[in-house]
C-alpha cells in the first residue's frame, strides 16, 4: 500500500482552517486599495492595544532591530508580529524547495491544500511562540489563569494578521499582507524616532529633529546636538537613515547584465539581468528568524532551568539579567544581539566584532541555500532560459555551456550580495539607524514592488488588453 503524500495529510483538517475566499471577479483597483487601506488601519490598531493581564513594558528593548523586521509591537496584541508566519512560511518552503513536499503548482487542489499546510504551520508557530514568550518569563511571573488569558489573546491576534495577510494576497487587496505590515512598522518608527513630541529622561523630546533645535536653543555643545546616547533617536542616527536608504537604492540597481536572443526570432535581442541582490532580502530574513527563534528557546531554558548561572552547558546558549527585560548576558543568545549605538561598542568591542562576524557568516550560509532552494540557481536558470526560447549569443543553445556561464557569476554575486546585506544589518544599528538597517533594506524593496503593482494595476484597468502581457 502506497503511502499518502505530504500534503495529503492536510485533507482531512482543511476544513477546519479558517479561511478567505478569493473573490470570484476581478476587483477594481480603488477597491483594493481600501481593503488594503482598511488591512492597515487594523494593524495599526493592535498595535496600539496593550496584552491585557500584563504590567506595562518599562526600559530599552534589547530585541527591538528584531521587533522591526517582524511588525512587532512590545506589550500589545502584534507581541508576536508577523514572527510566526515568517518562520512557518520559509519552513514549508524550505520542505518545497528540498522536494519533501511535492505538489503540482497547476492543480488546483494542490495549490489549496498547500495553502492549508502553509496555514496550519502558522497557527502551529503562534502556539509555539506565545508559549515561549510565556515560559521565558517575558511578562514576569504570572499565574495560571493570566498565562491562559496572555495565550489567548496572542493566538486571537496572530490568526487576525494571518488572514489579514491572506486577504490581501488573494485579490482583494495590494501585493502581500506581510509586506503591507513590515513597511508600515517601519515608516511608524522611522517617523516617530523623527518627530516624536514626547519629552524623555533627557529633558527634550524623543524626536532626533525637536531634539536637535533644542540642543540649539540651549546652546549646548556641538557634539550634543548630533548624539545623545542612552539609545534616544539623535541626528547622527536621522543622517545615517538618510545614507542607509540612499545606499540600499543604489545597491538595488546594480546588475550585470548578459546579453539574449530568442531562438526562433533571429531580430530580438534583450539582456537579463542578474541584481547584485540577486536572493533579495530573503537570506537576512531568515538569519533573524534563527535569531529571534533562538532568544525565546533560550530564554525558556534560563528561565525554567538556569535562573542562576549554574549549569554549564545551558549557559552556552544564554544567560539572562531578568531585572533588565531579560537582556542577554552571556551565551549564543548574548552574541546573537546588537550591543546597540556605539556607546554599546565601545563597551564591549569583541562582542560587536563576534556580532558583525556571525550576522555576514549566516547571510552568506543563506543566501547560497537559497540558490538551489528558490530555483534560483545556475542549473535552474538555465532550464528557464532554454524553455522560454531564449539563448546567449555566441553560445550553443544547450544547456550545459549557458550554465557554466551562469555559473561565472551568480554564485560570486551571491556571496557579495549577502555579505553586503549582512554587513549593512549589522552596522546600522550601531549607528542608530531609525528601524534598523535591515528595515531600510526591507522597505526600499517593498516600496519598489509596491510602485510595480500599483503602475500595473493602473495600466491594466485603462488598457484591459494588455493584461495578458503582463501575465507572459
Amino acid at each position: 500500500m502506497a503511502l499518502p503524500r505530504f500534503l495529503d495529510l492536510f485533507k482531512p483538517i482543511s476544513r477546519f482552517i479558517p479561511e478567505v475566499k478569493a473573490p470570484e471577479r476581478k476587483v477594481s483597483f480603488q477597491s483594493r486599495l481600501i481593503w488594503t487601506i482598511l488591512a492597515l488601519v487594523i494593524y495599526f490598531v493592535m498595535s496600539e492595544i496593550p496584552l491585557y493581564g500584563i504590567p506595562k513594558a518599562q526600559g530599552s528593548d534589547p530585541f527591538f532591530s528584531l521587533r522591526v523586521i517582524f511588525a512587532q509591537t512590545r506589550g500589545t496584541l502584534m507581541e508576536l508580529g508577523i514572527g510566526p508566519i515568517v518562520t512557518a512560511g520559509l519552513v514549508i518552503q524550505l520542505l518545497a524547495g528540498s522536494e519533501i513536499i511535492s505538489f503540482d503548482r497547476t492543480n488546483p487542489e494542490d495549490r489549496g491544500l498547500f495553502t492549508t499546510a502553509s496555514k496550519f504551520f502558522s497557527i502551529v508557530m503562534i502556539i509555539l511562540q506565545a508559549s515561549l514568550y510565556i515560559l521565558s518569563g517575558a511578562y514576569g511571573t504570572v499565574t495560571f489563569g493570566v498565562s491562559l488569558l496572555i495565550f489567548g489573546q496572542l493566538l486571537a491576534a496572530g490568526i487576525i494578521i494571518m488572514l489579514l495577510d491572506e486577504l490581501v494576497q488573494k485579490g482583494w487587496g495590494i501585493g502581500s499582507g506581510i509586506s503591507l505590515f513590515i513597511v508600515a512598522g517601519i515608516a511608524q518608527n522611522i517617523w516617530w524616532s523623527s518627530f516624536s513630541f514626547v519629552t524623555v529622561s533627557d529633558g527634550k523630546r524623543f524626536g532626533a529633529i525637536f531634539a536637535f533645535f533644542e540642543s540649539l536653543w540651549n546652546r549646548e555643545p556641538i557634539t550634543s546636538w548630533f548624539y545623545r546616547g542612552h539609545g534616544y533617536p539623535d541626528m547622527l542616527g536621522f543622517i545615517t537613515t538618510i545614507v542607509v536608504f540612499l545606499f540600499v537604492v543604489w545597491v538595488e540597481g546594480m546588475r550585470v547584465e548578459l546579453p539574449i536572443s530568442h531562438s526562433s526570432y533571429r531580430g530580438y535581442r534583450g539582456r537579463m539581468p542578474i541584481k547584485l541582490l540577486y536572493v533579495s532580502n530573503i537570506p537576512v530574513i531568515i538569519a533573524y528568524a534563527l535569531f529571534a527563534n533562538i532568544h525565546m528557546f533560550s530564554q525558556m531554558i534560563w528561565n525554567r532551568w538556569n535562573v542562576g548561572n549554574e549549569n554549564y552547558l545551558l549557559n552556552m546558549i544564554g544567560m539572562y539579567n531578568s531585572t533588565s527585560n531579560m537582556t542577554p548576558t552571556g551565551g549564543l543568545a548574548y552574541y546573537l544581539t546588537s550591543p546597540g549605538n556605539l556607546q554599546g561598542v565601545a563597551a564591549a568591542p569583541l562582542r560587536a566584532a563576534i556580532y558583525v562576524v556571525i550576522v555576514v557568516a549566516v547571510c552568506i550560509f543563506f543566501s547560497m541555500t537559497w540558490l538551489e532552494i528558490g530555483g534560483l540557481g545556475a542549473d535552474q536558470m538555465a532550464d528557464q532560459l532554454i524553455e522560454s526560447g531564449m539563448q546567449v549569443p555566441g553560445f550553443r543553445r544547450n544547456k550545459q555551456p549557458i550554465m557554466q556561464l551562469l555559473n561565472r557569476y551568480i554564485p560570486t554575486i551571491t556571496i557579495i550580495g549577502g555579505a553586503i546585506v549582512g554587513l549593512l544589518a549589522a552596522f546600522s544599528d550601531f549607528f542608530g539607524v531609525f528601524g534598523s538597517g535591515m528595515g531600510a533594506l526591507l522597505a526600499v524593496s517593498i516600496l519598489y514592488q509596491y510602485y510595480q503593482t500599483m503602475v500595473q494595476e493602473q495600466v491594466e484597468d485603462i488598457y484591459p488588453f494588455l493584461r495578458g502581457a503582463f501575465k507572459k
